[in-house]
């Protein structure tokens, strides 16, 4: 018990340690993406060159976007950090799922782990979670040792013994699982309120560009489409933003309903091969007793 006390311990320690470094990335990322974005505002989309009479207080040159999302206001680097935040935290999870995965294909992982199972083979099924490496190896391999502990503890039944396999695969599960699902909290929050921010930033471009023409004293036409045009830039931004946010979280949710998944197949292979052939063994063994 003091052993399988120690192996908690050091898997709980990791858990720690990985979650206090996704944290410390994404206080350190969110910004350095905010400052980047404002330089890129402020000096490549507001460069003179886009405007008419080199200018960025004058209208952009006609086809000139870089000029025209300048001129969304001070809501566009807001939007344009939550885009690239987007993409650095959808890599990061790329990453972080590809390595929970392991080296070799999670589906031929499973199917070796049962086969090794059937011929009994339990040393080898262990040293194919070594070979495979990850999160889900690492549920695997916890499953399989405890699975060999009892095969040598007679003091339970079976049913006890099933329990406390089945115990062991839920605990690592609830370990492992936690580090696949960090940051996609953020995604989906970005994913959320992207579109508001847009919209906050076109109603502010409306206001502006009505009050200017109320300020004129006689209606223009144009400069009232240009001021709508650009209050419209937010909404363009902030939807842009939202959409490739829901899809990179519906996309890294099924990655991980797809680990998930295999987790479970992997676990009820453990478990039912060893209620099988705890079985045939008790069969096997009780008419020698009665002998």
């Amino acid at each position: 018990m003091e052993k399988k006390t120690a192996v908690v311990s050091k898997d709980a320690n990791v858990e720690k340690k990985s979650g206090t470094t996704s944290s410390l990335f994404a206080t350190i990322v969110i910004p350095v993406a905010f400052i980047a974005c404002v330089l890129i505002y402020m000096f490549v989309f507001g460069n003179p060159a886009n405007f008419e009479g080199g200018d960025n207080a004058n209208h952009p040159l006609p086809e000139n976007y870089l000029g025209i999302v300048y001129k969304g206001g001070w809501v566009v680097p807001i939007l344009l950090t939550l885009v690239l935040l987007v993409f650095i935290f959808s890599i990061e999870r790329s990453l972080t799922i590809s390595k929970a995965k392991g080296k070799k294909n999670i589906a031929n992982f499973v199917r070796s782990i049962s086969q090794k199972l059937n011929q009994r083979d339990i040393n080898g099924a262990i040293a194919a979670c070594d070979a495979q490496q990850g999160s889900v190896a690492n549920v695997v391999k916890s499953g399989l040792i405890k699975y060999k502990e009892m095969l040598h503890e007679p003091e339970l039944l079976k049913a006890e013994k099933v329990a406390a396999i089945q115990k062991e695969i839920e605990e690592s599960t609830s370990l492992e699982l936690p580090m696949l699902e960090k940051n996609l909290v953020i995604i989906s929050t970005i994913a959320s309120i992207s579109t508001l921010t847009g919209l906050i930033g076109t109603v502010l471009g409306m206001v502006k560009a009505f009050s200017a023409l109320a300020t004129a004293g006689s209606p223009d036409a144009v400069a009232l489409a240009n001021g709508i045009s650009e209050a419209l830039i937010n909404t363009a931004l902030g939807v842009t933003g939202s959409a490739i946010a829901i899809i990179a979280y519906n996309f890294f949710t099924s990655k991980i309903d797809e680990l998930t998944y295999s987790i479970d197949e992997a676990g009820f292979s453990i478990i039912s091969t060893f209620a099988s052939q705890h079985e045939t063994a008790a069969n096997t063994v009780r008419p020698h007793t009665t002998i």
